[in-house]
């Protein structure tokens, strides 16, 4: 480990909280800063629209100062799953015309969940929010920069595992050491591991427990969660995507092979204060309103990332950070609890 400390900066979304332009300026800021490489892994993303014309620019012009970027995106097939994440609205045809190359990874059966730019190898631009207006406007979500050269060597490491490889299931394979005060973990290839290492900092937790997460169905996490909510000694508490949570209860009732966890996931949200969004449910064309942000926050330790606290989130291409920082806990934290008091208590 590195004596340095990375510099992150975060900057929280909520659904109707800030204009489109707040994101689309900063992340055209951020692309226009590189001056040698720029490597992006981006699940959803919308270009041909209005505020996204400011992103395509900025990257159409780094292309033209001699920048090498990469980009590599989901490419999804209509399959017969839930819609947990729900399907990205990529056009691949459009992002083929852009004039650097464009690298398509089958999402299928495991999604390429990234949201994630590195820029000139030092400094990285991450979290939960995808490219598209919806995303900046209507759901709530965070987004995350570090400056470290050591942190972005993570992130080339991963992204070079799947611009070589184009199988989600062969990235992720990335040490997890912390580098500059800060844990990088990516899926799948440290997923169990991220599991159970939120788990264990839930578990281990003195003081509070924060969550957001869309789903909450990894099964390290969830027994631990469930088993916190009953002992009522930490102050628990989050915000759920209830349309989405109420479609994996159904999933699991008819197939039955994860009846087990259906008492886990009530307890949590049931017997701890968690609050639920009503989201549109997904459909071609519909807006997505989702309660998107994926953040634990245990003491004063962060996990903040593209991760669905989800077992299927285990086996996607995923990014999170780990930091311990009381002033960004006490942030993230405080994001938490004003998203849940705008939505109702749970009841199931």
């Amino acid at each position: 480990m590195s004596g340095a400390q990375a510099r992150v900066e975060t900057f929280t979304l909520s659904d109707g909280g800030q204009p489109a332009s707040r994101t689309s300026d900063a992340l055209a800021e951020f692309i226009d800063g590189a001056r040698t490489t720029l490597a992006i892994a981006i699940y959803d993303v919308r270009l041909p629209d209005p505020y996204d014309d400011k992103v395509r620019a900025a990257l159409e012009n780094a292309a033209t100062r001699g920048v090498r970027v990469r980009l590599v995106y989901n490419e999804d097939y209509p399959v017969n799953r839930i819609p947990v994440p729900p399907p990205p609205r990529t056009e691949p045809p459009l992002l083929e015309s852009l004039p650097f190359p464009t690298v398509a990874v089958p999402g299928v059966p495991d999604l390429m969940h990234h949201k994630y730019v590195v820029r000139d190898a030092a400094a990285v631009w991450t979290g939960s929010t995808n490219w598209t207006v919806d995303s900046w406007t209507r759901e709530e979500n965070v987004v995350v920069t570090v400056e470290s050269a050591a942190v972005a060597a993570k992130y080339t490491e991963d992204f070079e595992q799947l611009w070589t490889r184009r199988e989600v299931d062969k990235s992720g394979r990335v040490d997890s050491a912390p580098v500059d005060g800060v844990r990088v973990w990516f899926c799948p290839g440290r997923g169990e591991k991220l599991a159970h290492r939120i788990a264990k900092a839930v578990g281990t937790a003195k003081r509070r427990v924060r969550i957001a997460s869309p789903v909450i169905s990894s099964g390290p996490i969830l027994g631990t969660l469930a088993q916190v909510a009953c002992d009522g000694k930490v102050d628990l508490a989050g915000v759920v995507d209830l349309t989405q949570v109420q479609e994996v209860l159904r999933q699991w009732g008819e197939n039955g092979n994860a009846g087990w966890k259906e008492p886990l996931l009530k307890t949590t949200l049931t017997r701890a204060p968690f609050s639920g969004k009503h989201s549109t449910p997904y459909a071609p064309g519909a807006v997505h309103d989702y309660m998107h942000a994926k953040v634990t926050v245990a003491d004063d330790t962060v996990f903040v990332g593209s991760f669905n606290l989800s077992h299927s989130g285990e086996q996607n291409a995923e990014n999170v950070l780990e930091i311990t920082e009381s002033g960004l806990a006490d942030r993230l934290a405080g994001f938490i609890d004003e998203i849940r008091a705008r939505y109702p208590g749970i009841v199931l």
